[in-house]
């Protein structure tokens, strides 16, 4: 499931998320996409980095991690690209090669990052995956792949500090989230490198669930991951609107 080959592209997809390093997909949207898989969806992620310049661990064993999350996740395809970790770059470049997997994949749904993060890579894959799905759908963009434009893109936004546009209930996979995670045991298992930035292990399990009760509770929900969207939503029934009031 890493590194998968032009070849590999068996389907249509229903939701593709797209992020910076092997790990942000499990901390960020990794119920979300366990929930969409268990309805029958299909679920896909690209990691546009493959985790060279972390303080732990190698590229190799992130990608031998990121193939047991994939399967824990429930993903039908997952492939990493080689831009540079900690030095992604909104080039035209870098907007075909994802525009290559987004007409392969034909993702109905696009996940991308929140626009404003503490990592630069994370504030710049938004902008960066907004235009290559727009690009997409340009028939003047020659590549092997028809034309395709996504028909939605959200934004993951569990670590920005903004009310979100709705939350997505995840209790039912809330453990099954954190076993994903848990899979890089090279990035959260307690050892000295990275020991004055990285959370101890010990606390991962309370910190995680602790921020997705919270979004959960705004939810109306046991534990949830927030979402923005840019547009405005549209109700067709007062009487299904969910989230009690009062």
């Amino acid at each position: 499931m890493t590194a998968a080959s032009e070849s590999s592209y068996p389907f249509d997809t229903d939701v593709l998320a797209i992020a910076a390093h092997r790990d942000d997909v499990e901390q960020t949207c990794g119920g979300t996409l366990l929930r969409m898989a268990a309805r029958g969806l299909r679920t896909a992620i690209l990691d546009l980095t493959r985790g060279e310049a972390g303080s732990r661990g190698t590229a190799e064993d992130r990608a031998r991690e990121a193939g047991e999350a994939g399967r824990i996740l429930g993903v039908g395809w997952r492939e990493a690209l080689d831009m540079p970790d900690g030095s992604i770059e909104n080039t035209y470049e870098n907007r075909l090669r994802i525009v290559h997997v987004l007409r392969r994949l034909r993702p109905r749904v696009v996940i991308l990052p929140y626009w404003q993060a503490r990592h630069p890579d994370h504030a710049i894959v938004a902008p960066l995956g907004y235009q290559a799905c727009f690009l997409s759908g340009l028939a003047k963009i020659e590549t092997d792949a028809a034309p395709f434009r996504p028909f939605k893109i959200v934004y993951a936004s569990l670590y920005s500090d903004v009310r979100p546009s709705f939350v997505v209930d995840i209790t039912p996979f809330i453990e099954q989230r954190h076993t994903a995670l848990m899979a890089y045991r090279s990035q959260y298992a307690n050892q000295a490198a990275g020991s004055a930035i990285f959370v101890p292990e010990e606390e991962i399990r309370e910190r995680t669930f602790a921020e997705a009760r919270h979004y959960g509770l705004l939810g109306g929900v046991k534990y949830g991951e927030p979402f923005v969207q840019k547009e405005v939503g549209l109700v067709d029934d007062l009487t299904l609107l969910p989230v009690q009031s009062l």
